[in-house]
């Protein structure tokens, strides 16, 4: 088993051995764009309405920023991006990023891609584990309206049955081919109900394998106490307790909410305090790895660091199939294909989709980045530290 101190994150030849010098020079200028705070806010409206009345700038969108970070618009065109990924020992989840949809058309329609993308990891040692969210299915007002504890009219019932028979339907699928699949966590004010519908299929197709995940955010400060209590509920229930672990994706929004209508934020105080409970969660999976199964989404070196430590400290196999680290397609590469060589088990996010649906994702992912300048910095080094070495600059 590699010692810690072999670990390391700053192995640019392998961070960015997947990636041609075409590659490398693309990201070194979307990243130095994104860099720049003005044309991120500017360039959402822009370019939606440039979408909206048809100026054809879809070619550049696909070649710049959807190139980086998306594997394509179909499965297919995400084949490419999976081998790429795999020849790095790093596996892939296909993220069908729709969003925001209201149609129940479209929700079956998004029902049957997730499907899809499982069948297609039933057949490819690449695509270990897939991934959903249950507002791609589901309308996320009647989402709200349930974790009210409102009372539902008859139409607004049967919507409910056909949410939960959607999110059935995938779960079966995943248990049918042995394949895990993921059930993102969102906004706090439909949470509740995503995690009781979570613990229901585990419940159902956990009990000889982890098959379905639920995520925690662990930039919540109760998110902590309810892996335990969640871990409590399986051992009692006899099944195996999947989670995704993340810092979390909603902040902002999550703190303007609660001030707006004067509730407790659900957001921790600080950063540190984030981190530490993040990391906390680590180690209390960790300590009961044969009856939980996690998957560690995150871009913090720090805490990539201390599950790899702590894998050791316990003796767990780098392979055991109970843990895995995961990382968004065109972030952190150095996190992901190091820990990879390291012959940990790592899968990348690798979102897809029509172009124009997940702009959405996109600009979040631009925005999040320059929202987070330390990371943005670390991001950009890398890169130049690879071209440099490459000398493809002087």
């Amino acid at each position: 088993m590699i010692e810690k101190n072999n670990l390391s994150f700053e192995n640019t030849e392998i961070a960015f051995r997947h990636s041609s010098n075409f590659d490398l020079k693309r990201a070194y200028w979307l990243f130095r764009v994104i860099n720049v705070n003005f044309l991120v806010k500017i360039g959402p409206p822009i370019t939606n309405f440039a979408v909206k009345i048809g100026l054809p700038i879809k070619g550049l969108i696909k070649a710049t920023i959807f190139k980086h970070f998306c594997g394509g618009e179909t499965i297919a065109e995400c084949d490419k991006t999976i081998k790429n990924l795999h020849n790095g020992g790093v596996g892939t989840i296909l993220d069908y990023s729709i969003e925001g949809e209201d149609d129940e058309h479209v929700f079956d329609n998004t029902r049957d891609e997730i499907i899809r993308t499982i069948e297609r990891a039933a057949v490819d040692k690449a695509v270990p584990i897939t991934v959903f969210k249950v507002t791609g299915v589901g309308r996320f007002s009647l989402l709200e309206k349930l974790d009210e504890k409102a009372q539902l009219s008859i139409m607004e019932q049967e919507e409910w049955e056909k949410v939960q028979a959607r999110v059935m339907a995938i779960c079966q699928k995943a248990h049918e081919t042995g394949i895990p699949v993921m059930i993102d966590a969102e906004e706090s004010w439909i949470q509740e109900t995503i995690d009781m519908l979570a613990l229901d299929m585990m419940h159902l197709y956990n009990t000889q394998k982890a098959i379905v995940y639920n995520t925690y955010q662990l930039y919540r400060h109760d998110k902590l106490a309810s892996i335990k209590n969640d871990h409590a509920i399986a051992v009692k229930g006899e099944f195996i307790l999947g989670a995704k672990l993340v810092r979390g994706a909603y902040m902002e929004k999550e703190r303007k909410r609660a001030e707006e209508k004067g509730y407790p934020s659900p957001i921790q105080p600080d950063k540190q305090s984030a981190d530490k409970d993040y990391d906390a969660s680590l180690d209390f999976c960790t300590d009961h790895i044969d009856t939980l199964a996690f998957v560690a989404g995150t871009h913090n070196e720090e805490s990539c660091r201390v599950l790899a430590e702590l894998l050791d400290k316990k003796k767990i196999d780098h392979k055991n199939p109970h843990v895995y680290f995961s990382q968004l397609l065109g972030m952190s590469d150095n996190l992901s294909f190091n820990l990879a060589n390291a012959q940990y088990n790592v899968a990348k996010y690798v979102p897809y989709g029509p172009i124009k649906a997940v702009l959405p994702y996109l600009f979040r992912r631009a925005q999040e980045n320059t929202a987070i300048a330390g990371q943005m910095s670390r991001e950009l080094s890398l890169i130049v530290k690879e071209v440099r070495r490459r000398k493809l600059v002087k």
